[in-house]
């Protein structure tokens, strides 16, 4: 098992990486200080896994809240169903809430806890690749809207992030790759070093080489904590995270939730970033050749959809966190490994970028 530590000050917590950690208890018994706890996780995980976590937790009056599974009940009416589980069972503010499952459960699951008599503790145990380097850690929260996706949450970190490389063996190919999308993004916007190791190492990743997947895993949470550390709430830094979202999000809210997973969204967002960052200049063109060829070596998708209009693009973009004042902002590459926030982008280059369809990277 490898630890380490999002320093938060008095908020900081551990992530623990390793295989077999969902049979040693004692990880999450000691991050518990009252007798109650909710364990929220979806059809598809729960007849995994639940049984094994239920099982170390003899000594606790437990709860279970099963919600369906898909991005498309990342809304206020499925956190409801959260929320009956809590009161049905009259769970108090001492409780504390498990999210058993991927980016979806772990985030309604910290929503919930966020809100629930103003705030409880929860922990995450992610079961997906993408939630185990991304979502579980940093302590967003929320559900999507119909108009916007995650525009709706809190900010609410965890006790503890359990990352048991076992969850990593039922999961689908499709889920993987996903995954692998926000591992790249690592590298892309933070140290060239591990794109460099990413490319290299990418078939032992697809194939589920656990030492690969360990390592990916580890140095993406490692990525992720030294800059949540540095800007917690997003004041900042940490907007550099979103490299490929804010076009990923418009894809996904376009298609409706649950059509293009999130890590094929953001793929296809990071090369039109990559893509609008070569045309201005910023990095080469052979840089996003590079990206596309090793995506398409990930199993992502490098072709945004096509009935999706340069209009439908800026129109649902203009619908994102990081609108400020009116003025629209991209995380873009200024080289490859450094990621710069900028709304200083001609619009007839990002009306290119939005138009190239299969063209895009092609240079």
């Amino acid at each position: 098992m490898q630890t380490l530590t999002v320093d938060l000050d008095i908020r900081s917590y551990p992530i623990h990486i390793g295989q077999q950690l969902l049979q040693h208890s004692e990880l999450l018994t000691k991050h518990i200080s009252g007798n109650q706890v909710l364990i929220v996780s979806n059809e598809t995980v729960a007849p995994l896994y639940m049984d094994t976590v239920v099982a170390g937790l003899d000594d606790y009056e437990v709860s279970v809240s099963v919600l369906p599974d898909g991005e498309q009940y990342k809304t206020l009416e499925t956190l409801s169903l959260i929320y009956d589980s809590l009161l049905e069972n009259r769970h108090n503010r001492t409780t504390t809430l498990i999210a058993l499952g991927g980016g979806v459960v772990g985030d309604m699951a910290g929503f919930a806890a966020a809100s629930y008599q103003r705030g409880v503790k929860f922990i995450q145990i992610p079961t997906t690749l993408l939630s185990q380097v991304d979502s579980s850690v940093g302590g967003k929260t929320g559900v999507n809207h119909p108009l916007g996706k995650n525009m709706i949450g809190a900010f609410h970190q965890p006790q503890l992030v359990l990352v048991d490389l076992d969850s990593l063996s039922t999961l689908p190919d499709r889920e993987l790759s996903a995954g692998i999308a926000e591992v790249i993004k690592y590298g892309l916007l933070y140290d060239d070093a591990f794109y460099g190791w990413l490319k290299a190492s990418m078939e032992k990743l697809v194939e589920r080489d656990v030492e690969a997947l360990q390592y990916a895993i580890y140095r993406s949470c490692e990525i992720k904590a030294e800059i949540v550390a540095a800007d917690e709430k997003e004041s900042g830094q940490r907007a550099l995270l979103n490299l490929g979202h804010t076009f990923g999000h418009a894809i996904e809210t376009h298609q409706g939730y649950g059509q293009w997973l999130h890590g094929e969204a953001v793929a296809v967002g990071m090369l039109m970033a990559a893509d609008l960052s070569a045309r201005l200049g910023w990095i080469a063109n052979s840089d996003v050749a590079g990206l596309k060829k090793l995506l398409l070596r990930a199993g992502l998708p490098v072709v945004p959809p096509t009935d999706m209009s340069a209009e439908d693009f800026i129109s649902l973009m203009a619908v994102d966190k990081k609108v400020m004042d009116g003025a629209l902002r991209l995380v873009l590459l200024k080289p490859m490994g450094h990621a710069v926030i900028s709304s200083d982008f001609p619009i007839d280059l990002l009306q290119q970028t939005l138009n190239a369809g299969p063209d895009l990277g092609a240079n």
